[in-house]
């Protein structure tokens, strides 16, 4: 089989960091029922990640947030990859965030029934991977409702 032609990809990721940031996506979704981050800056050494949320997460929701994904990382979680054309991608991936010359095989990833979402990415291969998931801190913007967390993944 051919290899599919996809959209040009211009950074490097270090894959444990940006497999936990889809972990991440996904974990503040389900908690807080908010986007996907449109503002991520994922590196090896610390990252950080704006969502916006309707109210100042508590220290325990803090905690819930870490706890969880450290739980995500033990599971072990397969992490795979699936082609599909724009006109059948699943019901749960968005295309909003797809850019306009979006290619037309786009690359899914799949991290076990937990999270999907187009991206051409570096990723590990299961979550045990990723190392353990530390919360460095977090700031909150009351005006817009700006809740930043940053962390790091530690091999």
């Amino acid at each position: 089989m051919d290899e599919p032609i996809l959209n040009t990809h211009n950074k490097e990721e270090f894959p444990p960091a940006h497999t936990a940031e889809h972990l991440l996506n996904q974990t503040m979704k389900r908690m807080f029922g908010c986007e996907r981050s449109r503002n991520a800056h994922i590196e090896r050494k610390k990252s950080k990640i704006t969502f916006i949320v309707d109210h100042k997460p508590s220290r325990k929701e803090e905690k819930d947030i870490a706890d969880t994904m450290n739980q995500l990382i033990a599971d072990d979680l397969p992490v795979t990859f699936e082609y599909v054309t724009r006109d059948n991608l699943p019901p749960e991936v968005s295309t909003e965030r797809l850019p306009e010359d979006v290619s037309e095989t786009i690359r899914l990833v799949r991290i076990g029934d937990y999270d999907v979402c187009p991206c051409i990415g570096k990723h590990v291969r299961s979550t045990s991977q990723i190392g353990h998931f530390e919360l460095l801190g977090t700031n909150w913007d009351e005006m817009t409702h700006a809740f930043r967390i940053r962390f790091k993944v530690v091999q």
